[in-house]
């Protein structure tokens, strides 16, 4: 097959810096066996164009970015048609691959991936705030052929919404980011890692000042907050105004190379999302043995209680205490550790591929049957 790909970015040059893994090990699996174009609408300034995974990265670029992508998803098609159009996110990516795929009477899918269906007025964050965004999502999602996403809470807020859509979870690379098996907790200081940008709708705020009441009670740790920071300093400066300066570090973007000895060496992972259809980094964790607390979000809410520990959303005091739990008792630990590896290795990269894969071969199959019918169909005299 050839298929198009429509996403706002997170496939830089590089592979390594401005990526989403996971994006990164499913185009490189489809393009083992099909021919993958993928059409960045944000991923650098000016247009241009490069291979990355076995894929070839169009890059639309500022201005007038909607017309463009349909203009270059047309033009490629011209060489050589395609056989799908996908959006993985939705909002601007499937509004252009709906558009585009209606233009070329192909079939079009789109994964949410994202926070496009929720609305929190009080971070100016997500695609239901206005009523140019609902309308748009609710066109767009009822014109595509199939819709997915990666979780339960997302399937059911979809199906709230009158739009039937499939779970089609966005698995580890277990190549790139091998197993290892859960480990019991070495003597002093607890290992917590939080894996995320600072930005509103991780919650950091939330994150520290469950950490405050964790230093407050007695518990000795350490946190390590990866990730690049949006919010220039403010966390910093949060942290320093709640004594935990000693405590937690900030060590900023960290490539996945560079993350993995600092999650092997983690007792928990430790999430405080307002939102997430995942998030991905419960999976990279899982696989590499380390167990998560966080907030009832994605896939919190699917593994709770067995393998993982989930607690309302915004509240500091639930989440320190079940932190400190669940590193009192160790053999609870290692048992959400080993049930959370279990379902993220039965839901791995290798697993998406299969999945959505199966997906194209049923909507082509579809589209197919309708051309047909339709051309058996004689004119009305």
């Amino acid at each position: 097959m050839k298929l198009a790909l429509v996403l706002p970015g997170g496939v830089d040059r590089s592979g390594e810096f401005r990526v989403i893994p996971a994006l990164l090990a499913l185009i490189e699996r489809l393009a083992r066996t099909h021919e993958v174009h993928v059409f960045a609408l944000h991923q650098e300034a000016a247009p241009g164009r490069w291979e990355l995974a076995g894929a070839s990265i169009h890059n639309i670029g500022s201005g007038w970015t909607r017309w463009r992508a349909i203009a270059a998803i047309r033009a490629e098609h011209r060489r050589a048609p395609f056989d799908v159009v996908q959006a993985i996110f939705s909002g601007s990516c499937s509004l252009v691959a709906v558009a585009a795929a209606r233009l070329l009477r192909l079939p079009s899918l789109v994964h949410v991936a994202g926070g496009e269906l929720v609305a929190l007025h009080a971070i100016d964050y997500g695609g239901r705030r206005k009523w140019k965004g609902r309308l748009r999502e609710a066109c767009v999602l009822r014109a595509a052929d199939v819709v997915t996403a990666a979780s339960a809470p997302i399937v059911d807020a979809l199906r709230a919404l009158g739009i039937e859509a499939q779970r089609v979870p966005l698995g580890v690379d277990l190549q790139a980011w091998p197993p290892l098996a859960p480990r019991a907790r070495r003597g002093g200081p607890a290992r917590l890692i939080h894996v995320a940008s600072l930005n509103r709708v991780k919650d950091q705020p939330t994150l520290l000042r469950a950490l405050a009441v964790l230093r407050n009670a007695g518990l000795a740790f350490h946190m390590d907050i990866v990730g690049v920071d949006t919010l220039q300093g403010e966390m910093q400066e949060l942290a320093r105004q709640l004594g935990l300066e000693h405590c937690v570090d900030f060590p900023g973007f960290m490539t996945q190379r560079e993350l993995r000895p600092l999650m092997e060496a983690a007792d928990l992972l430790v999430m405080s999302s307002l939102h997430e259809t995942g998030p991905l980094v419960l999976l990279e964790a899982a696989v590499a043995g380390v167990p998560a607390v966080g907030t009832a979000v994605g896939h919190f809410v699917e593994w709770s209680p067995a393998a993982a520990c989930c607690v309302p959303v915004g509240d500091a005091g639930a989440l320190a205490e079940a932190i400190g739990a669940l590193l009192a008792d160790e053999p609870r630990r290692q048992r959400m550790a080993e049930a959370a590896q279990h379902r993220a290795l039965a839901e791995d990269a290798d697993c998406t591929r299969r999945l959505f894969e199966a997906l194209y071969r049923h909507v082509c199959t579809d589209a197919r049957a309708s051309a047909g019918l339709a051309g058996d169909v004689k004119p009305k005299p």
